[in-house]
């Protein structure tokens, strides 16, 4: 994860680092099944920034909790790199979330009795080789705000202390569920900015949730679903920087 080291391969050709097939979720209400997920076939390669996009409803969240071993499938397969994540039990999963994902998500859920630094380095203590905290805040634009709490940070700040949080980890994963839906135009901007630069630089795999069409065009690809179904995939010729989006 040494951004002075060689830039990432290019997408197309890189290592396939999720494998999902036939995969599916149903949740049980007394005796109703509700199928949150259907049969879902999907490949995400290695330093790829997919967007999946849809209604509320339409499984995206479900799909990246079960990409990032927070739920488990109902049916079919999911493979990270050589690791059958369906096949694996409590303990394993535990272990693959700490060492592997990053988790972003709509609301910052900072402890407000400590600094942005002392939030970023809860998560220190669970993972073998933690980037320096400064530098964690330093990538996000917050080296100067490390002794801040909470309470006196902005929204937009408060979301990038917590990918830097996500990011100390040097998850090779990145999933984010609609990080900027609590935000507004500028901010969020800002936001898709340090989330694309994360990308980018140390060539993490990247997953966002959004309902906001207009951040597809930041992506690799948009997988957009429907239903509980991948109904289809773009992918983008050319990738807009955040600042280039307008919504």
């Amino acid at each position: 994860m040494d951004p002075a080291a060689d830039p990432p391969a290019p997408v197309a050709t890189a290592e396939v680092v999720f494998r999902a097939r036939g995969l599916s979720k149903t949740y049980h209400a007394g005796d109703v099944a509700v199928p949150a997920l259907r049969a879902v076939d999907l490949d995400v390669r290695r330093g790829e920034f997919v967007v999946l996009l849809g209604p509320s409803g339409s499984g995206k969240s479900t799909l990246l909790n079960i990409l990032g071993g927070l739920e488990v499938a109902s049916a079919g397969t999911l493979w990270y790199t050589d690791h059958e994540l369906t096949a694996a039990d409590d303990d394993a999963l535990t272990r693959y979330r700490r060492e592997h994902v990053g988790f972003v998500f709509q609301f910052y859920n900072l402890i407000p009795s400590l600094t942005a630094a002392e939030n970023v380095a809860l998560v220190t203590d669970i993972v073998a080789d933690p980037m320096p905290i400064a530098d964690a805040l330093a990538r996000v634009g917050l080296a100067e705000r490390a002794d801040h709490f909470p309470s006196q940070l902005s929204g937009g700040e408060q979301q990038r202390v917590a990918i830097a949080r996500a990011i100390v980890k040097r998850p090779q994963v990145l999933l984010c569920d609609e990080p900027t839906g609590a935000l507004d135009y500028a901010t969020g901007k800002r936001v898709l900015e340090t989330i694309a630069e994360i990308n980018a630089t140390l060539g993490t795999t990247t997953l966002v949730i959004t309902h906001n069409a207009a951040i597809a065009a930041m992506a690799d690809r948009v997988v957009h679903l429907g239903d509980g179904r991948i109904q289809r995939i773009d992918v983008n010729a050319r990738k807009l920087a955040p600042s280039e989006l307008s919504w």
